[in-house]
């Protein structure tokens, strides 16, 4: 990371902002017995571990992470993956996680194969949504909003207690 990129969200904001997306999912699923938090590859599953620790703590939900493995970059030549049979996501309420909602092509790319899977519900959460749809995609939680040019960057670090946080270049 440069020195020049500006911290938009610090470690407390984007855990507060983690905590508050785990009690809109209760307020919304308090129902289910059980949540899968799917993450894509990379920050997203980082986050999709952390929103399930939480979920389990303020909720009688049992919240299981599980992780979407793709190629982000070329999500249209490799399958996408996820570290659990698909026959443990059946009949469950699920919701796809990943730090950065963009163009929502990755987000696209990653429900592909629960097109194949009887699933109750699907929701998604990000951490920033900045909003260049080419996709129809939406979030249903969402940590923090950002208005960005298109050539700004925006990168999420969850995995790294020293530098969590948002940060813009």
């Amino acid at each position: 990371m440069e020195m020049t990129d500006n911290q938009i969200l610090s470690q407390t904001q984007v855990l507060q902002k983690i905590r508050r997306i785990a009690f809109e999912i209760f307020e919304n699923n308090f129902e289910e017995t059980e949540i899968v938090i799917a993450g894509i590859k990379g920050q997203g599953y980082t986050f999709a571990t952390m929103l399930a620790e939480v979920l389990r703590e303020i909720s009688p939900i049992n919240a299981n992470a599980v992780l979407i493995d793709m190629d982000k970059d070329v999500p249209h030549n490799t399958p996408v993956k996820f570290d659990c049979d698909e026959s443990f996501l059946a009949e469950k309420t699920i919701v796809v996680v990943d730090d950065v909602l963009n163009t929502g092509r990755t987000f696209a790319y990653s429900l592909s194969p629960f097109l194949r899977i009887h699933v109750k519900r699907i929701q998604v959460a990000v951490i920033v949504d900045r909003d260049y749809r080419r996709f129809p995609i939406l979030a249903d939680y969402i940590g923090y909003a950002l208005s960005t040019t298109i050539n700004e960057h925006v990168e999420v670090i969850l995995d790294n207690p020293d530098k969590m946080g948002v940060y813009l270049s």
